[in-house]
C-alpha cells in the first residue's frame, strides 16, 4: 500500500447506525481540508458547510480508531461510540482503572545503519521530514522508542567497530561511520520528538577484542572484559557529545546465536554476570553515566538467562531489567522472570516481519493483539520493532536476513510503503501518552491490553478473531459503551 503519492482525507460519521466514510484526495497533508480537490455542486455546499464548518458537535464519549483485514482499511477513525446506562450483551471487556501496573515508555522500531541510510539517501529534507512527523508524532503513528546498533548489525553495509586495531587506551575510537548516517538522521527525528527514548544494543565487540580475532562469532577474551567496558562507556559518551541521551543499553544483541554470517557473539549468562558485577557497572557507576543497563536481549525460550544474572545480589543492583525478542518461545516468559525478580523491569527489544508471514492483515493482528498486548501485559515498558525502514530489496543488508520488512520500505524513487508493521505501531501510538500506565484488563472474548493516559483518559486496544460480527460491552466499571466487532477487526478506544 503506497500512502505517498495520494494522501486522503477520511471523514466519518454515522447516520442510524450506519458508518459511513467519504475519501477526499489531498496532495499535500498541509493543504488538506474538505474543500480541497474537490468539485462540488452549489446545493451540497450548504449542507456540507453546515456539517463541517458551522456545526461543531461535541466530543464523542468514545473515539475509535480500526483496521480491517484490508491494506486500504487501516487506522481509520470509524466514529465514535456512545456510554449507555447499562447492557444485557453478554461478551464483555473490563478495565480496572484503579488497578495501575508499569509505566509504559512507548513503541517503535530500530533506527538501524541500513534505515538510517535509505532515509537519509532516498529521500529529499522535505519529504523525510514529512515522514518523520508521521512516524514520531501521535498525528502520525507516535512512535517514541527507537534502538541503536553499537557497531555493525546484520543490516549495515559493512562491517566495523569503533576501534578497528588493538589498544587498550582507545585512543583510536571514533563513531566517524555513524556519523555518516546514523546521527544525523536521529538528531532530525529529535527535532520532531525531544521526548525520543534511545536504546542501545552492540552485535559484536571489534574483532581484536575477540577470542577468534573476528567480529563474527568467537567470545569476548578475558583479558578484554575491561577495555570492552571502556568502550560502551567511550560510546554512550561520544553520543553525549552529539547531544543524544542513550537511555538504555543492553549488553549483547542475541548472546545465545553465535553462528550468523554477520557481527555476533557468544556469551553465556555466567559470562555476562560476570561482565556486568566486575565491569561494567561499576565502571558506568564511577563515570557518572546513568544509562540503564538491560541484560539478555534474546528469545523468550530461555528466561532463565537473566533470571541467572539477577539472582546475584551485586550484578543484580547494576540491571535495570530483562530484553526479550520472540523468534522463539512463548511472550508469557516476560512474566515468568516478573515473577522470579518484581523489582526489576522489563523490554521487548526485537522482533522482525519479512517474506515468511506476507499476510498484512494478519501481521496487524499479531503484532498488535499478540506482541503489543502480550508484551505489556507481561510488564514490559516498551515493544521495538527491528528496521525502521528498509528499501525495495530489502536492504542495505550485511548477510543478514534476506527478506526482512521494515516498518516502512522507503525504495531508491523515493516512494513509500507502509507494512502491517506501521499500523499495529499507530495503535498503539495514537492513543498511548509516554508515561501513561498499564492497568489491568478482563477482554473476554478479545485479545486486548488497556493503559491509563497521565491525563486520565483510559485507553483499550483489542484484537477480535472471531469470524462473524460480534457485538461487545466495553466497561470500566462505571461507564458502559457497546462496540460491534467485525471479522478480524483491530480497535483502538480511547475514553
Amino acid at each position: 500500500m503506497n500512502n505517498t503519492t495520494n494522501r486522503w482525507l477520511h471523514l466519518n460519521f454515522s447516520v442510524k447506525s450506519q458508518r459511513y466514510r467519504a475519501g477526499i484526495q489531498c496532495p499535500d497533508r498541509n493543504a488538506c481540508s474538505p474543500f480541497n480537490s474537490i468539485n462540488m455542486n452549489k446545493l451540497f455546499i450548504p449542507f456540507l458547510m453546515l456539517l463541517f464548518a458551522g456545526c461543531k458537535p461535541a466530543a464523542p464519549d468514545v473515539a475509535v480508531w480500526s483496521s480491517l483485514p484490508s491494506d486500504k482499511e487501516q487506522l481509520l477513525i470509524t466514529g465514535s461510540a456512545s456510554f449507555v446506562t447499562g447492557s444485557a450483551l453478554a461478551e464483555t471487556a473490563t478495565l480496572f482503572p484503579d488497578q495501575e501496573r508499569q509505566i509504559v515508555d512507548g513503541v517503535g522500531a530500530a533506527l538501524t545503519h541500513a534505515s538510517a541510510y535509505v532515509f537519509h539517501r532516498n529521500l529529499t529534507p522535505e519529504r523525510r521530514d514529512s515522514l518523520f512527523r508521521v512516524l514520531f508524532t501521535p498525528e502520525g503513528i507516535g512512535m517514541n522508542y527507537t534502538r541503536l546498533c553499537v557497531g555493525a548489525s546484520d543490516f549495515a553495509s559493512e562491517i566495523f567497530s569503533y576501534s578497528e586495531r588493538e589498544d587498550f587506551t582507545l585512543s583510536n575510537f571514533s563513531i566517524a561511520k555513524d556519523q555518516e548516517d546514523v546521527i544525523p538522521m536521529l538528531k532530525e527525528i529529535l527535532k520532531i520528538n525531544p521526548g525520543l527514548q534511545i536504546m542501545a544494543s552492540p552485535w559484536s565487540p571489534p574483532a581484536w577484542m575477540k577470542t577468534n580475532g573476528s567480529m563474527i562469532g568467537g567470545k569476548l577474551r578475558p583479558d578484554c572484559y575491561g577495555v570492552y567496558a571502556d568502550y560502551l562507556i567511550r560510546y554512550i559518551k561520544a553520543y553525549a557529545a552529539e547531544g543524544i541521551t542513550i537511555h538504555t543499553m543492553t549488553v549483547q544483541n542475541e548472546p545465545e546465536y553465535s553462528t550468523a554470517a554477520y557481527p555476533c557473539m557468544d556469551m553465556t549468562a555466567e559470562e555476562q554476570k560476570v561482565f556486568i558485577r566486575d565491569h561494567l557497572g561499576p565502571k558506568m557507576q564511577a563515570a557518572g553515566v546513568a544509562t540503564k543497563i538491560v541484560l539478555f536481549d534474546h528469545n523468550c525460550d530461555n528466561p532463565g538467562y537473566p533470571i541467572h544474572i539477577l539472582n546475584d545480589s551485586v550484578a543484580r543492583h547494576y540491571a535495570a531489567g530483562s530484553g526479550f525478542h520472540l523468534y522463539k518461545g512463548d511472550i508469557k516468559a516476560l512474566c515468568e522472570v516478573k515473577t522470579a525478580h518484581p523489582d526489576k523491569d522489563l523490554y521487548f527489544t526485537e522482533q522482525s516481519g519479512g517474506g515468511w508471514a506476507p499476510d498484512f492483515d494478519q501481521n496487524v493482528r499479531w503484532y498488535a493483539g499478540h506482541l503489543i498486548a502480550g508484551a505489556m501485559n507481561c510488564w514490559s515498558r516498551n515493544v521495538l520493532l527491528w528496521n525502521l525502514a528498509l528499501d525495495e530489496n530489502h536492504g542495505p543488508k550485511n548477510a543478514g536476513c534476506q527478506d526482512c520488512y521494515g516498518v516502512v520500505t522507503v525504495r531508491s524513487d523515493g516512494t513509500i510503503d507502509h507494512n502491517g508493521e506501521y499500523y499495529a505501531l499507530g495503535h498503539f501510538g495514537k492513543a498511548v501518552r509516554p508515561g501513561a500506565k498499564r492497568i489491568e484488563s478482563e477482554s473476554g472474548g478479545l485479545s486486548g491490553v488497556a493503559f491509563k493516559n497521565p491525563d486520565g483518559t483510559l485507553v483499550y486496544l483489542a484484537v477480535f478473531y472471531g469470524t462473524s460480527d460480534r457485538p461487545f460491552k466495553i466497561t470500566d466499571g462505571k461507564r458502559i459503551f457497546e462496540y460491534t466487532f467485525r471479522p478480524g477487526e483491530v480497535a483502538t478506544f480511547v475514553f
